[in-house]
């Protein structure tokens, strides 16, 4: 049995750590958690311990962050944050035989400092980005340094860019946030054309993009059509259902007949009606034909299910132009976006004409779906991915 500690840099790699966590410890193995930004949810729903206090910042991080973002962290004691952090984990290094790193050069390079043996899943780089890997200067170090003992990527493409960059074995085995969707009965499909929409968990942004997504619905109403698709909410605790009550009511919305169980929220807008769910993502995901993303783990997961995604460029500080920009380059050609418009009236209806093509390649286009499920191998690979690495980690951990 090892004792192993996962590090993790955000709320995607943390539901991957909690998928791996949760299959290291079936095989007999004693598991904690450090998520270096986030509450450590996944981990607690998987009932992982988690280690030392944690707390919610708006973006998660700096990536593709707008210029404000990334102030806007730092002014809010993100640095300071990340230091206790980094002490933190070589603090309690001696406790552990290995770490498992999930994310991105930030967990990388906690693994490094305290000079432990790490495994890492390096699911924030990908070749699909520039056709070649350009990872920050010290992470290639990192990488390369003895303590380095696997590597596994997100895509085929960069694991194959890795190996010869690095000139050491660079593995593609799938992508464990994709797993959940193999515990997931298959009676959620139905006949009824369902559309999935995802404005993002990260308050108070989710509210931003929760509230233009309500543009595009409320202009899809003047169109007849619509009345005969289900349109489904997938939304966090963060935006409460008193809170979207309330917005709803605002804008002219009605709440119509509840539910069984009171399960979730039904309201209309003149000839459709929306359904409002919390924290069922995987579920929504599962039985949509196609999303309506302004979030990252859900799009890439919805292109993984063979999906396609409807992004609408929101204002930050994440779901920037230039992160759905790059969001297009990882996830391939069927990740559909109006990134030329004038303005706010202008975009919406440029993503209204994506949906009613898409919507018209789905019913009529059978090749199209076809292609839709060799881009999701190619980026994304199979389920059970969790398997395959915990069984790889296996040769390293008894040697």
């Amino acid at each position: 049995m090892s004792r192993i500690l996962i590090l993790s840099n955000g709320h995607g790699e943390d539901l991957s750590g909690s998928l791996l966590a949760r299959e290291l410890i079936q095989n007999g193995n004693s598991v904690h958690a450090l998520p270096i930004v986030g509450k450590g949810v996944s981990y607690k729903k998987e009932k992982i311990s988690v280690i030392g206090k944690t707390r919610e910042f708006r973006t998660g991080g700096i990536g593709y962050n707008s210029l404000k973002g990334r102030f806007s962290e730092v002014f809010k004691g993100e640095l300071v944050y990340f230091l206790q952090k980094l002490y933190l984990s070589y603090k309690v290094r001696k406790r552990y035989d290995f770490f498992l790193v999930v994310g991105d050069i930030v967990p990388v390079f906690f693994a490094w400092i305290a000079k432990k043996d790490f495994f890492t899943y390096l699911v924030a780089y990908s070749s699909h980005y520039e056709g070649r890997l350009k990872m920050p200067w010290p992470c290639r170090f990192f990488l390369n340094s003895k303590n380095s003992k696997s590597i596994y990527t997100r895509d085929l493409l960069t694991a194959e860019d890795l190996t010869h960059q690095l000139n050491k074995k660079v593995s593609f085995l799938g992508n464990p946030f994709m797993d959940k969707f193999s515990l997931i009965d298959e009676n959620l499909k139905n006949s009824q054309f369902n559309i999935g929409l995802f404005p993002g968990s990260r308050y108070p942004e989710s509210l931003d993009n929760f509230s233009l997504i309500l543009d595009l619905l409320e202009k899809i109403s003047d169109i007849k059509y619509f009345e005969n698709i289900e349109f489904n909410f997938a939304l966090v605790d963060s935006l409460s259902e008193e809170k979207i009550k309330q917005i709803l009511r605002k804008r002219g919305w009605v709440h119509l007949d509840k539910n069984p169980n009171n399960e979730y929220l039904t309201f209309g807008f003149q000839s459709i009606k929306v359904n409002f769910f919390w924290n069922l993502f995987e579920e929504i995901l599962f039985k949509s034909k196609f999303v309506i993303s302004m979030a990252g783990t859900a799009s890439e997961q919805a292109i993984g299910l063979a999906k396609p995604v409807v992004q609408i460029e929101g204002r930050g500080p994440q779901f920037t132009k230039s992160f759905a920009e790059a969001q297009r380059r990882l996830l391939g050609k069927y990740v559909f976006c109006a990134s030329d418009f004038k303005d706010r009236e202008d975009q919406i209806n440029q993503t209204i004409n994506l949906i009613l093509e898409l919507i018209y390649f789905i019913k009529i286009d059978k090749q199209f779906l076809v292609s839709c499920h060799e881009n999701a191998n190619l980026r994304l690979g199979g389920l059970n991915s969790c398997i395959r690495i915990v069984n790889d980690l296996k040769s390293f951990m008894e040697k």
